[in-house]
């Protein structure tokens, strides 16, 4: 009886050895851009060296164009605990953790290399962990820079007076909000899909994108100037459920966090490239490309953003870490 106890006993803990070995993870993540642009094929990059890297433990299927819907009903769903991610910004974050809305404000950082080096700040880092054990949301990176961002009109814009009574499609975070009334226009939020359709429906007068956001989505076809502000160095946050992301084993977060890195920066540099192809593309097509911008004007402008919010003091934290 003891021999069959002990065999039924190690046959049992086989069973269940097998089973957890066997036990698989799936991430669905969304994002908002469609299937042509860099930021997609990056997406799937990281997908595959996950997959990879786990033996298929991890899969993550990517979905563009906002299949699985829109960026702030993911959101929540992520904060639910939902086995979803998504492709966002801190803009949106600073809905959760005000202060970490200052990366997307108007000039804010002006390289690559000093969004990359947000990530060892100590302030940053508080406030991711206080974004995954307060409001559920775990950023797995934000290596992913989408580039400048300017303002496409029918009207050249040289001075932020110039953008005065010119409705400007946002995003729907108050740090977008107060940027673009900050420079001097009237935001208006507005999902990304809907930008074509509300340029035609002249419900916006214009919007604040970058180059590749043109050529993919064909925007120069209902916009015809660019304006060279580059107000936003767009720094995106790939995010998923802290409660989900902490279900998984150690290896299979390790596998997460490091190929998301190394896929973004990729795919930043990629993006570098896209801009400057993007930007010749639209001026062979008849776009009206406006460099003699008073940037200095743009920038002082700008911090009346950061001081509607009241995040003028994680500013001067976060540029204080960085100096030293």
């Amino acid at each position: 009886m003891k021999i069959g106890a002990a065999a039924l006993l190690a046959g049992c803990t086989l069973a269940a050895g097998t089973a957890q070995a066997q036990e698989t993870y799936t991430l669905r993540f969304n994002h908002v851009l469609g299937p042509n642009e860099p930021f997609h094929k990056g997406f799937t990059d990281w997908s595959e060296r996950v997959e990879e890297r786990t033996g298929g433990g991890l899969k993550m299927d990517v979905f563009h164009s906002s299949q699985l819907g829109v960026e702030e009903d993911i959101i929540e769903q992520i904060r639910q605990g939902a086995n979803i991610g998504q492709n966002t910004d801190a803009a949106r974050l600073g809905n959760y953790v005000p202060g970490i809305a200052v990366v997307n404000g108007p000039y804010f950082v002006s390289t690559i290399e000093e969004a990359y080096a947000l990530a060892d700040l100590p302030t940053m880092k508080k406030w991711q962990q206080e974004l995954a054990d307060e409001h559920g949301l775990k950023v797995v990176c934000f290596d992913w820079v989408q580039g400048f961002r300017n303002f496409y009109t029918n009207k050249e814009i040289r001075e932020p007076a110039d953008l005065e009574g010119l409705r400007i499609r946002t995003p729907p975070a108050p740090i977008w909000q107060e940027s673009i009334r900050a420079l001097g226009a009237e935001p208006t939020a507005m999902n990304f899909g809907d930008v074509y359709p509300g340029l035609q429906q002249r419900a916006i007068d214009g919007a604040e994108l970058v180059y590749p956001n043109i050529t993919a989505a064909n925007l120069n076809e209902v916009l015809k100037i660019a304006n060279e502000t580059k107000h936003i160095l767009l720094v995106n946050f790939q995010v998923v459920s802290s409660k989900w992301f902490n279900s998984l084993p150690v290896e299979y977060q390790t596998a997460l966090v490091e190929e998301c890195r190394t896929a973004g920066q990729e795919t930043s540099e990629v993006i570098r490239q896209a801009t400057e192809a993007a930007r010749q593309k639209l001026i062979e097509a008849g776009m009206t490309i406006v460099e003699d911008v008073d940037m200095e004007a743009f920038r002082q402008a700008g911090e009346a953003a950061y001081e509607a919010l009241g995040i003028v003091e994680a500013k001067k934290q976060l540029q204080s870490e960085m100096q030293q």
